[in-house]
């Protein structure tokens, strides 16, 4: 039972340690400039003629928005 009561206190002591680390720790990075280069051109053969792309489906005919006086209603009318 003893031994049950110190490790209950070492759990409880080890999660307020580890709640006041992460409330007051210095945990912000140093920022720091880096510079990577980057080589765009692997070597891949270019291909002789571009993808053909699908064609765009038509889009579909939409009616005009009625006028905002034609519906009657008022202007703070959210029905």
């Amino acid at each position: 039972m003893r031994l049950l009561k110190i490790v209950v206190v070492l759990v409880i002591l080890i999660l307020a340690g580890l709640a006041g680390y992460a409330y007051f720790g210095d945990m912000t990075s140093d920022p720091r400039e880096m510079r990577t280069p980057v080589q765009l051109d692997l070597g891949a053969p270019v291909p002789a003629q571009p993808a053909a792309t699908a064609p765009e489906a038509p889009s579909p005919t939409t009616q005009p928005a009625p006028a905002a006086g034609a519906t009657g209603a008022a202007q703070d009318d959210l029905d």
